[in-house]
């Protein structure tokens, strides 16, 4: 093979795994196994069936967000109690992908994020059927504080003016 050939053939192969490395980096998934929607979706779910909302901020390649879901949603206490109590809501921050919030209005998930100032990921929100956050807590979040997280919504203590733990707000 002549250096020409050889050169040409890893300029296209550099090409190629340039032209779609994009498309793995934008996707960021949330937990397996569980049934996790959409945000304006979910907000619409929510209202029609009266149900609070959970939404998970994550991001592909975010260390704190795999370990989250690894550990803290493989618990099979914090998959029933989530997917009961919760219409399951995951956001990526980094996606371009539009929703349409309640007003109508036209956004992307990235702009969502910067709305409701995620600065940064994991970060998770309780809201009532109708939209209005009840909590915010940002970082890892393991079994434990999962559970203390819903435990204190389902207890209706999220009107109290104590946070739950150090990383809620």
């Amino acid at each position: 093979m002549d250096f020409a050939n050889y050169r040409m053939r890893w300029l296209l192969a550099a090409l190629t795994i340039i032209a779609w490395a994009p498309v793995g980096a934008l996707r960021a998934e949330p937990p397996p196994g569980y049934t996790f929607v959409r945000y304006d979706d979910g907000l619409r779910q929510a209202q029609a069936e009266k149900r609070k909302v959970f939404v998970y901020f994550g991001r592909y390649g975010c260390g704190y967000c795999d370990k989250t879901n690894k550990v803290g949603f493989a618990d099979p206490q914090v998959k029933s109690a989530y997917s009961q109590h919760y219409v399951l809501v995951y956001v990526n921050s980094e996606s371009m992908d539009r929703l349409t919030l309640p007003s109508g209005e036209r956004i992307t998930e990235m702009q969502l994020g910067e709305r409701m100032n995620t600065l940064g990921t994991p970060v998770f929100f309780f809201l009532q059927p109708d939209g209005k956050q009840i909590l915010k807590v940002y970082g890892y979040q393991g079994p434990e504080e999962l559970l203390e997280m819903d435990r204190h919504i389902q207890q209706g203590q999220y009107a109290s003016a104590e946070p739950l733990h150090p990383s809620a707000q």
